[in-house]
């Protein structure tokens, strides 16, 4: 893609991690686009030929009717000018035109059903290839790295998944039909003209490079800006969700001009390319119509010089008109879908270039699974960033023993929450290895690992569903009772039970019919209830009140109990008795021991704790 049409994004770092923006280019392969769209299609190459051959048939029937109107044209005309010509007994042969009406039902009637017939296989077609490539959409979003969602708004990959696949399905469903019917029609009338006149065959081929033209001259303009619609598109959904998930946060802050003034560049940016596009692709049908009509002019008055010179009846030239008309028709109709397909194949560019996305590296084949894991962590020489040539943590060297509670601490940005995400292999480490009870991360199984850890974060996530599921969340199959048990332990049971529809009230898509403190409640009832062996907490009880904090902490405690502990956390009084604490600051651990211990240091921590002591009178 050029300069000009560059894509700036903001890359968001999972966690507190900085923030830059890059410029995102857009690859413009129309015929390796069209390719690959096309092989998901090769799986119903029995359908497609069924749907050929109906085409064909319908085609068939239909084209033959104009031959047939101007056997029944000439016959009327021949008996009319006979009769006229004073010849005994002359007359319109009535008896014949109505086996012509006959014969034109039953061609009309067999052209449809065979069209109906067309229609509904491709409609299957259609819906089934959408259902194949939505699939492996789903899978492919279940397979990328936290990295994409970090660096791609929710709005675009919904754009993407939404609306990019719905204009494939149309164009499937419509315009490949369409485009069959066109070919197969082009064939047919252009068999039939020639059977009757090769030289007006002849004259309405030449207008045929005309059409070509005018084809090639719009189509390739108006790519380009089906294409800036597309992307508009996906920027302002993405600006939509962004400020509806968040429209608490914009009138907090008075941002609800700036707000509408964003969606409204967004909006005149998506209106000036749909516009551009609709105006140059709308130029095609007014051409076409012209040429159309100008081969028209030529024919009939060709036409009427044959008839003169009695070349051909005059029944013939009424059915010549037709088929010329019927001949320009699919040009022109190919044109319009050729149009089409340039925003279709816009749409299939952007969804292929989410197919094309790097994925996490799969698990290998022989990848281990720790049956019973103990909670021994080591991180050896870890070294990682997030950008290529910008390290943020280096040379980090951590020995966590089974059963130890970890706490890490240190100023914004010191790399404590990437520590975490290293962990669960949310990103690969450039250098180093982790390892869990003697076993590299790497040589684990996903699901195995992440199985062994339970999360519970500053950031609650719950969804749409009843607080029981919620909370079954963390384990699949458990049973009412011990989904109320973990309830109890998290001190959520007594708040669960004052609600309507206590365990069954069924929270919202934002889930704003629960405080914040009822939420993280529900999150650490979920954690309970999984039962991981070892535990990660990032400012668990950041936001509950000092009563509710305290009834946790007791929880947690005995919930840590015998298993390794990873603790994030700001306010350095909650972690005073972890066995270990890890002093971060600029992605490395500059101090490590317990909080006597460290204060007797009279380093960094020391700092950090009279600060936040200080700070508290």
């Amino acid at each position: 893609m050029s300069k000009e049409h560059r894509e700036f994004r903001p890359i968001r770092i999972h966690g507190r991690g900085p923030r830059m923006d890059i410029p995102v280019e857009k690859a413009r392969d129309f015929k390796g686009t069209l390719k690959r769209l096309a092989a998901y299609l090769k799986p119903y190459k029995f359908q497609l030929l069924a749907v050929l051959i109906t085409t064909v048939l319908s085609t068939i029937f239909s084209i033959a009717s104009p031959l047939m109107i101007g056997k029944a044209i000439t016959k009327l005309f021949t008996g009319i000018m006979l009769k006229y010509k004073g010849v005994p007994g002359a007359g319109v042969d009535y008896g014949y035109i109505l086996r012509i009406l006959l014969i034109l039902v039953v061609l009309y009637v067999m052209s449809a059903f065979f069209s109906y017939m067309q229609q509904v296989i491709m409609v299957r077609v259609a819906q089934k290839t959408v259902f194949d490539l939505r699939q492996e959409i789903s899978r492919k979003l279940s397979r990328l790295p936290l990295k994409f969602f970090d660096t791609h708004t929710h709005g675009e990959i919904l754009s993407r998944v939404t609306n990019d696949v719905d204009n494939i399905s149309s164009t499937l469903q419509q315009s490949v039909t369409q485009f069959i019917t066109a070919i197969v029609t082009l064939v047919g009338v252009a068999v039939m003209m020639l059977t009757i006149s090769p030289l007006m065959t002849f004259v309405t081929v030449v207008t045929l490079p005309l059409y070509a033209v005018v084809t090639k001259a719009v189509a390739s303009r108006s790519q380009k800006y089906f294409t800036h619609q597309q992307k508009a598109l996906g920027q302002l959904n993405g600006h939509v969700e962004e400020m509806f998930t968040g429209h608490i946060i914009v009138k907090a802050f008075g941002r609800e001009d700036k707000s509408i003034e964003k969606f409204n560049e967004i909006n005149e940016e998506l209106y000036r390319a749909g516009w551009r596009a609709q105006f140059i692709s709308g130029i095609i049908m007014p051409l076409m119509n012209l040429i159309g009509n100008i081969g028209y002019v030529f024919v009939s008055v060709m036409g009427g010089i044959l008839v003169i010179k009695k070349a051909i009846e005059v029944g013939d030239i009424q059915a010549f008109i037709q088929y010329s008309r019927q001949f320009n028709q699919p040009i022109t109709q190919t044109a319009n879908i050729a149009n089409i397909i340039q925003s279709t194949l816009a749409s299939a560019e952007r969804v292929f270039e989410l197919l094309d996305e790097p994925e996490e590296i799969p698990d290998s084949k022989d990848a281990q699974i720790i049956n019973f894991p103990r909670g021994e962590v080591k991180f050896e020489n870890v070294k990682f960033g997030y950008r290529a040539g910008d390290t943020l943590i280096e040379n980090m060297n951590i020995d966590v023993k089974p059963g130890q509670t970890i706490a890490i601490v240190g100023p914004t940005g010191a790399g404590k929450t990437t520590l975490v995400n290293l962990l669960m292999r949310f990103y690969e480490i450039d250098g180093g290895k982790i390892t869990i009870d003697g076993v590299d991360i790497r040589e684990l199984k996903r699901s195995n690992l992440r199985s062994m850890l339970g999360m519970v974060l500053q950031d609650t996530w719950l969804f749409n569903g009843t607080i029981r599921d919620n909370i079954a969340y963390g384990r699949a199959g458990a049973a009412d009772e011990e989904i109320v048990q973990a309830a109890k332990a998290a001190h959520a049971h007594h708040f669960i039970r004052t609600l309507p529809a206590g365990y069954d009230t069924v929270l919202n898509e934002e889930t704003s019919n629960i405080s914040q403190g009822q939420k993280q409640l529900l999150t650490i009832a979920r954690a309970i209830l999984a039962d991981p062996a070892i535990l990660i907490l990032d400012e668990a009880t950041s936001s509950v009140d000092t009563r509710t904090e305290a009834h946790i902490q007791k929880a947690m405690t005995n919930l840590m109990h015998g298993r390794t502990s990873f603790v994030i956390a700001h306010r350095l009084s909650t972690i005073r008795d972890a066995d270990l604490i890890l002093v971060m600051n600029n992605g490395r651990v500059i101090e490590k021991g317990t909080h006597k211990e460290l204060l007797a240091k009279g380093g960094f921590y020391t700092d950090l704790y009279n600060s936040q002591f200080m700070g508290a009178n």
